[in-house]
Formats: C-alpha cells, structure tokens, sequence
C-alpha cells in the first residue's frame, strides 16, 4: 500500500478513503491522530493493527460537536454540558456513559463507557464532515513510540500500513488532550493534558486526578493509563532542577557517545555545551515546552540519532502535570541524580 499524503484541499478525497473503511492521519490541535470510521468495526481494528496497539486500550471517538454525542451517549449532565460550552472545540476529552449498542466493542474496549473529543483543527473538521462519520484517533504512531507532532513523524512510523495522511503542518499544543471521566461520582482527569485541573475546577467546581495503577488484566478507561508510552530509541534522563544541569552535563561530556539535550534556551544559553552534547531548544517557557516536547524526541529518533538524552522538568501543576506525565513515561521515570 502507498500511503498518500493529503493537502487540505483534499479533504473530499480523504474523506472518501474513510468512508471506504481506510485508514488516514488526520491533524488536531494536541497531535497527529489515526483516523477511522468510529462505526466500522473492520476499519476500527485495522486501527489497532497499524499501531501495534493492544486492543483492550479504548479509543477516544472525534466529532464535529455536541450532537453527535447525544446520539451515542447517556443524556448529559448539566457539568458536561458546562465543560462542552467552555472548551470544545479543543483539548478535552470526555468520558461518557454510553446507550446499549451503539458502539463497537472494538472503540470502547468492552467498557459501557467511551471517550469523545471535538479537535479544534479546521482540515479535521471538515474531514469528519465530508466523511459523515465520528473518527476514532488514537495517535498516529507506532505504539509506545513519541506521538507525532508533524505528517512526517506519522510517515515515518506508518507509511505502507495506511491510506493517506492529512497534513496540515505543525501541530499547536503538543501534548495530547486532558481525559475526563464524566461517568464518575466526581469527574476524575485519567490523563493531564491541554485543559488543566484549575481551568476544569472553574467551570464545573471538584474535579479530582485519578491515581489508580491499572492492573494486568483490567481494560483501562482511556488512553495512557496502561501500557508503555513516548518512548524514543534513546534512553531519556529527567534532569528536575535547574541547579543540577552542571552536574548533568559534566556527566554528559563523560559518555562515549552522543548525548541530546532538551531544555529551555535559558539553560542551553547558561551553559558551555559539551562537543558530544546535541542541543533541542524547548523554547523559552513551560507552554513551548509542551509544545515541543515531542518533536525533541522525534528529533533524536530521526534527525539526529543519540546515545542517551538529558530532558529538563518542570513543576507538575497546571500544564506542567501534562508535559510530564508524558515526559515520566518516555523516561520510564529516570531522573538525574546528582
């Protein structure tokens, strides 16, 4: 199979590849997403095929707005409605009671629960549109590798498994959606991500983080809650505080191959690099750092490949509990220790 790239004024034609139960990348405004009719259960688990994805990890469900929730989903609550109104469309995901039958297990990975999303990216709205069917969009990579920020990085994980790719350049958060659980007592974030817990407890007032570790043979309710994720070739370092970058770095020009570096232009500006240290800049602040923080380790898989890479933390509040949780995991929580 040739995978084609798509401009976005081809959205007719992706669009046609969706309705004949293919497979085509689409762009949001968080990361690049697999996409496939959400009620073509075929096309779904080709989905889980072309990511070498398990298939009891659920998938969120993208729609053009609220409507197409309620044909799927339980009557929604006053909160959800609240939610819906301040931040779709965008980078929340919420997580609703279902109506019997209405979706594939394949989607929801046996749950009566599924996740839905209304991306704020005009090429992927108007392919929702076009096709006439909600998208299932899982990151459109391969699993467990970095989510992909550019058409490139999904090429090159998944060129000759799908149809086509939609390229709208870079996307704008970086980091992949907040996950919210509506279907609990208290609505529970299952994964950071752009809308923090303080912009969510505005709206709707308690919202609590879940901290549940799920087990071997439980399906989790949502994306990132389970299996291994973000991780580059190389083995990534957490480097926590600022005062320990000297240190870092010392042990950097120690190893025998070439070392990455990712972290903030103040840091790299701060400090005389080692010649075996590769710099990434993560721009000047925590929301450039979101947003970059994937192409940095995207850029060490395929630009500039590295023995091992030194990534700079950041508080976990606010957006700084998105970038890392997913910082964490690509660290397999390895942290510098000086």
């Amino acid at each position: 199979m040739e995978t084609k790239i798509f401009n976005t004024d081809q959205i007719v034609e992706a669009a046609a590849a969706i309705q004949a139960g293919q497979l085509v990348a689409f762009p949001t405004e968080t990361v690049y997403g697999l996409g496939a009719d959400a009620t073509n259960e075929a096309a779904v688990k080709q989905v889980y095929l072309a990511k070498g994805r398990p298939s009891d990890n659920p998938l969120i469900v993208h729609v053009t707005g609220e409507e197409t929730v309620k044909e799927f989903a339980q009557p929604l609550s006053d909160k959800a409605e609240a939610l819906i109104k301040a931040f779709w469309p965008g980078p929340l995901t919420l997580i609703f009671a279902l109506q019997p039958g209405k979706l594939s297990s394949a989607v929801t990975g046996g749950l009566n629960t599924a996740a839905f999303r209304n991306p704020d990216n005009a090429a992927t709205l108007a392919l929702i549109k076009a096709a006439g069917v909600p998208l299932v969009g899982p990151s459109a990579n391969t699993s467990g590798k970095p989510s992909p920020t550019l058409a490139k990085h999904v090429y090159h994980d998944l060129n000759g498994k799908i149809a086509g790719i939609l390229d709208d350049g870079p996307t704008k958060v970086g980091v992949e959606s907040t996950v919210l659980d509506m279907s609990t007592d208290i609505p529970t974030i299952l994964r950071p991500g752009g809308v923090t817990e303080e912009q969510l407890a505005a709206v709707i007032g308690t919202v609590q983080s879940s901290h549940h570790k799920v087990g071997k043979t439980e399906v989790p309710k949502a994306p990132g809650m389970k299996y291994k994720h973000y991780a580059p070739n190389a083995q990534v370092t957490i480097v926590d505080h600022e005062a320990d970058w000297t240190a870092a770095l010392q042990w950097a020009s120690e190893q025998s191959g070439t070392i990455g570096v990712m972290a903030v232009d103040r840091i790299l500006q701060a400090h005389n690099l080692p010649d075996n240290v590769e710099a990434f800049s993560l721009g000047h602040d925590l929301t450039s750092a979101s947003h970059r923080l994937f192409a940095g380790l995207r850029h060490f898989d395929l630009e500039s490949p590295v023995t091992g890479i030194l990534a700079q933390g950041f508080t976990a509040e606010g957006l700084g509990a998105a970038y890392m949780n997913r910082l964490n995991k690509s660290a397999g929580q390895q942290h510098f220790t000086n």
